[in-house]
């Protein structure tokens, strides 16, 4: 086994992250948070990020693509994580990839950089590879070069809640009880859950490393994607049955998929050309030098579906900036199994104040948008048999967990800060409503999200029918929230919760 010996005091080094808001790193982000290690994240938009970090994490704003970002952000770094790609990314996203990789490495070779820690693609160097495959392992090259010792894992599809891979092989199996499937479903792939590759990536830090290598890594199954989904259809209960067919190429499966799954069209298309390739470890040397045993696939699924069964997972691979290129708008989005409308106000007004308007809504104060549909919704649920508006509120001023507005629950609360509503009126699904406020000073943000996880083609037909209604009772609702919270009075602060002691 290679020595885990690189320095007692390695926490001590500075390290640097890039793709914290991705999924692979955001989930690393919270991992090496909590090892302790001094960390500072790269961010095109560090505002994004700042929210969601310790105070201990330094987050400065930078662009692979642009060079005179990088030597500030690798200024007194001994570790950097490389954990950029352009998949999601309008135009060559080869050339992109190239560039940003002769960027970071010209600029961490200069700053004096010990170490690159970089996660790529399986893929035998031998054949013929996709254009995303080819990419990822020039991109490892190009780190190399810079003379900059490299540690590069290579790994085939990632297996966790929110994860690109997970989510298109759960959305087709939950979709489509008969499937058609073209040849790519019995290539040989060898997926790794989530846990495990983090647990390499971080186990990266000490290991020793007197020269640039390269890892293969990967689960303990090595299996079809038609396996995989048979997998996730029995932990699921659900029956499925695949009709191979010869023909859809990968243009093709990838309008399928961006049809029936998540998934944007150009990403599909990418990720399959990488899926017609066997994606399985040759090298089992990783298995000697890393003190990481990984699980098999009927593992990894089911710490998948105990993950997703959580509100939100960690993070999800359509957090990530690039995956469209912009910044992500939910409106009427689906993510997995659940749709979701979120939306977001500044409010000229401190978070303690924004907070107010939200701790009173239902009851007799209303929902601050078409309260007559409001109501027509709850006389409904009373026809069907549900329990209506006719609950209100317990008290007017004040939530606490377990308590009752209208025809929701309080699932979770922070004073001045957050409020979960789960909803008991009759639905074919499961429904929250939350609201959040963040920020300082003087201003303050208000996100509201609509969460509905639906039962059954009935419960899709449900969204889709009152999705229309949903874009102005939501967008109402907020916009009436922060005008209501604008027209309390200056210095009214002391009426918070948080204020009152409660």
């Amino acid at each position: 086994m290679v020595e885990n010996e690189r320095d007692a005091n390695s926490t001590a080094d500075l390290v640097l992250l890039t793709g914290a808001t991705g999924y692979v790193g955001g989930r690393l982000l919270q991992a090496l948070e909590q090892r302790g290690v001094r960390l500072r994240c790269l961010a095109r938009r560090p505002e994004n990020l700042r929210a969601r970090v310790g105070n201990a994490i330094e987050v400065v704003a930078g662009d692979v693509l642009d060079p005179e970002t990088l030597p500030p952000a690798l200024k007194g770094v001994k570790v950097a994580y490389y954990l950029i790609h352009s998949m999601g990314e309008k135009g060559s996203f080869e050339e992109n990839d190239r560039r940003a990789a002769e960027n970071f490495a010209n600029a961490a070779r200069d700053a004096g950089v010990e170490r690159i820690i970089y996660l790529g693609g399986l893929g035998n160097e031998a054949e013929t590879l996709s254009p995303h495959l080819r990419s990822r392992q020039e991109v490892g090259q190009i780190l190399r070069a810079s003379g900059v010792r490299v540690l590069e894992f290579r790994a085939s599809i990632v297996i966790g809640s929110g994860s690109l891979s997970f989510e298109m092989i759960r959305s087709l199996v939950e979709r489509l009880p008969i499937m058609i499937t073209p040849k790519w479903v019995m290539r040989s792939a060898q997926p790794i859950a989530i846990e495990d590759l983090i647990a390499y990536l971080t186990a990266a830090l000490d290991i020793s490393l007197p020269e640039s290598r390269v890892f293969e890594i990967g689960g303990a199954d090595e299996v079809s994607y038609a396996e995989i989904m048979r997998v996730y259809a029995r932990s699921r209960e659900i029956n499925v049955r695949m009709i191979p067919v010869p023909f859809l190429s990968p243009y093709l499966s990838s309008l399928w998929l961006g049809l029936v799954t998540p998934l944007y069209a150009r990403i599909g298309r990418k990720l399959i050309e990488s899926i017609v390739h066997s994606t399985v470890v040759q090298d089992q040397s990783a298995l000697q030098a890393f003190d990481v045993k990984p699980m098999g696939i009927e593992a990894a699924i089911q710490r998948a579906l105990i993950n997703e069964e959580r509100a939100f997972a960690e993070t999800r691979w359509s957090d990530s900036l690039s995956s469209s290129g912009s910044l992500p708008a939910w409106s009427g989005v689906r993510f997995g199994t659940r749709f979701i409308d979120s939306r977001c106000v500044e409010v000229a007004r401190p978070a303690a104040v924004t907070f107010q308007p939200i701790r009173r809504i239902g009851g007799d104060t209303g929902w601050y948008a078409c309260n007559w549909l409001w109501h027509l919704r709850g006389w409904l649920d009373l026809l069907v048999g549900g329990i209506g508006v006719r609950r209100g509120r317990a008290n007017a001023e004040t939530l606490r967990v377990g308590d009752t507005v209208d025809f929701w629950r309080v699932e979770a609360y922070e004073p001045d800060r957050r409020v979960r509503l789960l909803a008991e009126m009759k639905l074919p699904g499961r429904a929250w409503l939350e609201f959040e406020v963040t920020g300082t000073g003087e201003t303050s943000t208000i996100t509201q999200t609509a969460i509905f996880d639906p039962v059954g083609l009935w419960g899709r037909l449900y969204w889709y029918a009152v999705c229309p209604l949903h874009h102005f009772v939501f967008s109402g609702m907020i916009h009436n929230i922060a005008a209501a919270a604008e027209r309390i009075p200056q210095g009214d602060e002391k009426t918070s919760e948080a204020g009152s002691g409660l």
